[in-house]
C-alpha cells in the first residue's frame, strides 16, 4: 500500500508541483506546473483561433442559454441547457467556497484577478471541447439520447473508420483516469459535507453520511432522475448564494472601491514584488481557476455530448458560458465574502472555518447556517454530475451493460460512505491525479481535432448567428 502511495505521490508532484521556476523581482519566482504549462497556452491559443470568442460572442452565449433549446421527444434526451447545469453542477462546488478561499489565504487579494484571466483564457477551450463532443456524440442504447466525450472523439482520432477496432490505448486511458477521478472526488464531497454539518449543526458525521448516501442512491440508481434533480437544485444553489452575495456587497458598498484596488495592486505585485510573493499571487490564482472551472480537463464535454440541440456551435457557447459562470460569478461570490471581512477577524483560520467566520461577520449564525446548506448542495449535485459524466466512459471502456454501470455507481456510493466518516488524503491526491491525466489526454485530442471545431463556429457565425 505504502509503494502504492509513493507512486500516486510521485504523479501528482510531476503532474501538479513546479515543474520550472522563473525569477522574478524582489527574490521571487513564479512555479509553472506541468498543467499550468499546458492549459494556460492552450487557453491562449484557442482564445486567438476562436477571434477573442469570450468577448466577441458572450451576448450570444447569452441569447442562446435564453432561447427555447430544443429538448427530444423521447426520454433518455437532454436539451443544450440541461447539458449545462450538469457541467455547471461538476463545476461549482466545494472548490468555489473552500478553495477560493484558500487561494486568497496563500495568494491574497491579488490571486482573484488571475483567476479571472484563467477564466476568460478557459472559456475558449471549453467551446473547443464541448463543440467536438458534440460533433463525434454517438447514440446511446442504454439511457436514450446521445453519449459521448474525450474518449470518443479520441477513439476517432487514433483508428480508421472500418478497422474494427472497438478501443483505443489513449482513449481507454481518459475514461480510465476519469472513473479514477470521480470516485476520489466522491470521497472529498462526502467528507466537505459531514464537516460543515458537524461544525453547523453538531450532527454526527455517520448520522450526516448515511442520510446523504441513501438520498445519493434513490437518485442515481434510477434511470433519468439524475438530469431531473440536477435542474431543480443546481439553478436554485446557484441564485441563492449569488443574491445573499449581493446583499452583503450592497450592505458593504462604501467597501467597493477598496476591495478592488486592493485586488488590482495585489495582481501585479506592487506590494507582493517588493515582499517577494508576486509568483504566490499569480499562480494561486492561476490553479484555482484551471482547478474549478475544469476548462480542458474533458470532464464537461461527457455532458456536452448528451445534448440534443440542434448546431454543435450552440453546446460550445453553452458551455464556454459555464467557465463564466463558475469563476467569474460564483468563485467572486466567495472572493467577495471574504475581502469585505476585516482581517482580523479571519487571522489563523483556513478552509471552512474561515469561511464560516467571514459568514458569520455579514449574517451572524444564519451565515453559518447558510454557508453549511449551500455547502451541502454544491457538493451533492457535483456528486450527480460526476455520475452522469461516468456514463459514456463505463460504456467506452466495458461495453453496453447495465451491470458494469451499475457496479461503477454502487462504488462511488461506497466511496461516499467511507469518505464521509474520515478523510484520507491518498484518496484526494488520488483525484487530483486523476483529473491530471484526464487534461492531457484531452489535449492530445483538442490541437489536432481543432480545425473541425473552428470550422463549426465559422459555419455558425455564417449561417445561424443572429445579428
Amino acid at each position: 500500500m505504502q509503494a502504492i502511495q509513493a507512486v500516486i505521490e510521485a504523479v501528482y508532484n510531476f503532474l501538479w508541483g513546479d515543474l520550472v521556476r522563473i525569477p522574478l523581482p524582489g527574490g521571487s519566482s513564479l512555479g509553472l506546473s506541468l498543467l499550468v504549462l499546458i492549459l494556460v497556452p492552450a487557453g491562449v491559443y484557442f482564445t486567438v483561433r476562436t477571434r477573442f470568442l469570450p468577448f466577441r460572442l458572450f451576448p450570444e452565449m447569452m441569447r442562446v442559454t435564453l432561447e427555447n433549446n430544443k429538448q427530444g421527444d423521447s426520454e433518455g434526451h437532454i436539451s443544450g441547457v440541461q447539458a449545462l447545469i450538469v457541467s455547471t453542477a461538476c463545476r461549482v462546488g466545494m472548490g468555489n467556497l473552500v478553495g477560493v478561499v484558500a487561494a486568497i489565504s496563500a495568494g491574497g487579494a491579488g490571486a482573484v484577478f488571475w483567476m479571472w484571466i484563467i477564466a476568460l483564457l478557459g472559456s475558449s477551450t471549453a467551446f473547443i471541447e464541448a463543440t467536438l463532443a458534440q460533433l463525434y456524440k454517438e447514440k446511446d442504447p442504454l439511457y436514450g439520447g446521445y453519449r459521448g466525450g474525450p474518449a470518443y472523439y479520441l477513439h476517432h482520432l487514433f483508428v480508421k473508420e472500418g478497422s474494427g477496432r472497438r478501443r483505443s490505448v489513449m482513449a481507454s486511458l481518459f475514461a480510465l483516469s476519469g472513473l479514477i477521478c470521480w470516485c476520489g472526488i466522491s470521497q472529498v464531497t462526502a467528507n466537505s459535507i459531514s464537516s460543515s454539518f458537524e461544525n453547523a449543526f453538531h450532527i454526527p458525521p455517520l448520522w450526516s453520511t448515511v442520510a446523504l448516501v441513501a438520498l445519493a442512491a434513490v437518485i442515481v440508481l434510477r434511470k433519468h432522475a439524475t438530469v431531473k434533480v440536477l435542474d431543480l437544485i443546481v439553478p436554485v444553489m446557484a441564485a441563492c448564494y449569488f443574491f445573499i452575495t449581493l446583499f452583503i456587497i450592497l450592505r458593504n458598498a462604501g467597501q467597493l472601491p477598496a476591495v478592488f484596488s486592493r485586488i488590482f495592486a495585489e495582481a501585479f505585485g506592487l506590494r507582493q514584488a517588493v515582499a517577494g510573493g508576486i509568483g504566490a499571487v499569480i499562480m494561486n490564482g492561476a490553479k484555482r481557476g484551471l482547478f474549478s472551472n475544469e476548462a480542458g480537463s474533458g470532464s464537461a464535454p461527457c455532458a456536452a455530448a448528451a445534448a440534443d440541440i440542434d448546431h454543435p456551435a450552440k453546446e460550445g457557447l453553452l458551455q464556454a458560458l459555464g467557465v463564466f459562470i463558475d469563476t467569474l460569478v460564483i468563485c467572486s461570490c466567495s472572493a467577495m465574502i471574504m475581502l469585505l471581512t476585516p482581517e482580523s477577524l479571519t487571522a489563523g483560520l483556513e478552509g471552512m472555518d474561515l469561511l464560516q467566520a467571514a459568514m458569520r461577520y455579514h449574517l451572524g449564525e444564519f451565515g453559518v447556517v447558510f454557508i453549511a446548506v449551500i455547502l451541502w448542495l454544491f457538493s451533492f449535485s457535483t456528486f450527480l454530475g460526476i455520475l452522469f459524466y461516468a456514463r459514456p466512459n463505463v460504456a467506452y471502456l466495458f461495453g453496453d451493460n447495465w451491470l458494469s454501470q451499475t457496479l461503477y455507481k454502487v462504488l462511488a456510493l461506497a466511496m461516499l460512505f467511507v469518505g464521509g466518516l474520515a478523510a484520507y488524503q491518498f484518496v484526494w491526491d488520488l483525484g487530483d491525479v486523476g483529473v491530471g491525466l484526464m487534461t492531457i489526454f484531452n489535449m492530445v485530442a483538442l490541437f489536432p481535432l481543432a480545425p473541425r471545431a473552428l470550422d463549426a463556429l465559422r459555419d455558425y457565425e455564417e449561417h445561424h448567428l443572429k445579428r
